[in-house]
């Protein structure tokens, strides 16, 4: 039975161009960008194109895009490097929401352990920040604010724009994990006024294992990993040609992708919530509804039955019960109990995320076979 992928917040498969462009870096151009021959030349000025690929993406300067292995080590380099760049014996104080990814929550936890303040804001039923609730935490020590562009799982846009205005009047910096907006919606630093930005390749049809960071030109940062002086002093390590190539390619595509994707991704969206909901009624909660989300998330809880029982029903069907990152464990996610929801509704989760190749065809067949599939669990109750 044909695979119907509906999983694309977890990752992306590789946009066809971007492994194209990737594979001379295999095999021809093998050299050391570091080094001053012809071969190392040629993967220099690879990684360079692909700066200024990420920049034009982010309508930045080339300087400021700084390359790392994803997601999660363009976090820990934002908190991490921001924070230890100040003493905690002055007072060194990070805010953080309810509902960031672990790759900002455990970094945070680590500063806590070294000293560093850390406080933890809350969200709204509908999984929004509010940024009163940033700003009455904000704290004369306060270094950093990260509060991630928009949720993983139930996929809420944050007021990052308003958030950064009000931090910035009060001296303090702002980072956001964009690892799911880039490429759906308008991720520019500029626009939403932030110093630090997060990019992951493998969220935009690139590469797993490779990413990066946008920081704003003078802004300070300790290097999380010390060797080499590579990245402008700030990630060592030789890079990572062909990745970074491919995340420069990714990011070409990402840059026209918003406009012409986005409402597809929304109606096919809509279409998966309407024949469910015309199926299951009333009773079928959608996490974050009324909230501003990302046109290709849905995350709705399937009354009386666990999601995994569900998902079990259609194996053919690839979504996920929580965030991928730790889908294997049974108890309620972060975000989940941040949103306030009863561990009935919880159990009952799943996400359903869209892409560039989801067809109307595959989203209906997927409908059929959830509610058969839902169906057939609650006869059985």
């Amino acid at each position: 039975m044909k695979t119907i992928y509906l999983d694309y917040n977890a990752t992306t498969p590789i946009a066809p161009s971007v492994q194209e462009a990737m594979a001379p870096f295999f095999t021809r151009h093998y050299g050391n960008p570091s080094s001053h021959h012809t071969l190392g030349r040629a993967c220099f000025e690879a990684v360079e194109d692909a700066r200024g690929q990420v920049a034009a993406l982010f309508r930045a300067d080339p300087r400021e895009v700084i390359f790392t292995s994803g997601g999660t080590e363009s976090n820990n380099l934002a908190l991490k490097g921001t924070l230890l760049a100040k003493s905690p014996a002055a007072g060194g104080h990070l805010v953080i929401s309810a509902i960031e990814h672990p790759a900002v929550v455990q970094p945070a936890k680590f500063l806590e352990r070294l000293g560093y303040g850390v406080t933890i804001v809350p969200c709204s039923a509908d999984g929004l920040v509010d940024p009163d609730d940033v700003r009455k935490v904000l704290r004369p020590d306060t270094v950093l604010v990260s509060i991630m562009h928009a949720n993983n799982e139930i996929g809420t846009v944050q007021p990052i724009r308003e958030i950064a205005t009000m931090c910035h009047q009060a001296g303090v910096l702002v980072h956001t994990d964009a690892a799911q907006t880039v490429g759906k919606i308008d991720t520019i630093p500029d626009e939403l006024e932030v110093d630090l930005l997060t990019l992951a390749g493998h969220k935009i049809y690139g590469p797993k294992g490779v990413g990066a960071l946008y920081v704003r030109r003078g802004v300070s940062l300790e290097p999380v990993l010390h060797g080499a002086d590579h990245e402008f002093g700030l990630r060592a390590g030789t890079e990572n040609v062909p990745y970074i190539v491919g995340l420069g390619q990714a990011a070409v595509l990402g840059s026209k992708a918003v406009d012409g994707m986005s409402q597809r991704l929304c109606d096919l969206r809509n279409k998966l919530h309407a024949a469910l909901a015309g199926a299951i009624g009333p009773d079928l909660v959608v996490h974050g509804k009324e909230a501003d989300r990302l046109p290709n998330t849905l995350s709705v809880s399937f009354p009386g039955i666990q999601g995994s029982d569900l998902l079990a029903q259609v194996p053919e069907i690839c979504a996920s019960t929580g965030a991928a990152c730790h889908s294997e464990d049974m108890s309620m996610s972060a975000t989940l109990a941040a949103i306030g929801t009863t561990p009935e509704l919880a159990a009952g989760t799943v996400r359903f995320s869209f892409g560039w190749y989801t067809s109307e065809e595959e989203v209906s067949a997927a409908a059929d076979r959830l509610i058969g599939a839902y169906e057939s669990l609650k006869a059985a109750l």
